[in-house]
């Protein structure tokens, strides 16, 4: 029986389960019986704790999955697959108007190459926006204090409160991570468009 195991840069369990669900949804790709084995390992993101833009989402979700790979270097782990996960905000300017979007990121790495994925994006109201984006509060605290309950973190997420729970923040994680597997589980589509690009 072959054996994948899949290493997640947090222990939280929107996120543990959003790579179960993806993993678990692409078991057609995969070898037939494999084992996976799923590991949360609490890593620090380098970077805020609500990231205001894509890129600062993007290098937090990295630097979880090189920390990982490096866990697994200096401890033997048998680890195949290194997974970073951030959900942070992002701004456009758009007919001369600032819209903030909430948006989860996923990296994902063999400890060779690895790749980016990013859910869809849900717009942030202006109150919330403020708070956050300019204000500086964490959305977590900040969501909390919006809707008047506690832990919205661990629970629905922004996600769910803002998409009045037709989106949760797992459900936004897992597209992200299916996105970021996409090279790995659909290698060969992949290795054709570079192999056309290459002879042109």
């Amino acid at each position: 029986m072959n054996k994948l195991t899949i290493a997640v840069g947090s222990t939280r369990k929107p996120k543990i389960s959003a790579v179960r669900d993806a993993v678990d949804g692409m078991r057609a790709l995969l070898p037939a019986a494999t084992e996976i084995e799923i590991v949360g390992v609490g890593v620090e993101s380098g970077v805020n704790h609500t990231p205001l833009s894509c890129e600062e989402s993007m290098r937090g979700a990295r630097r979880r999955a090189e920390s990982l790979h490096k866990i697994a270097k200096d401890e033997r782990k048998n680890w195949n697959y290194f997974v970073g996960l951030e959900g942070g905000l992002d701004s456009v300017l758009e007919n001369g108007e600032r819209r903030v979007f909430l948006e989860s990121w996923a990296f994902v790495s063999d400890g060779t190459r690895g790749h980016f994925g990013r859910s869809g994006a849900v717009e942030l109201p202006d109150a919330l926006a403020e708070e956050v984006f300019m204000g500086g509060t964490d959305l977590s605290v900040a969501i909390d204090k919006f809707v008047g309950e506690a832990g919205i973190r661990d629970a629905q997420g922004a996600w769910g409160v803002l998409s009045a729970n037709q989106i949760t923040r797992q459900e936004a994680f897992r597209v992200a991570l299916i996105a970021a597997f996409a090279p790995f589980f659909n290698e060969k589509t992949y290795r054709t468009a570079t192999a056309a690009t290459q002879a042109r």
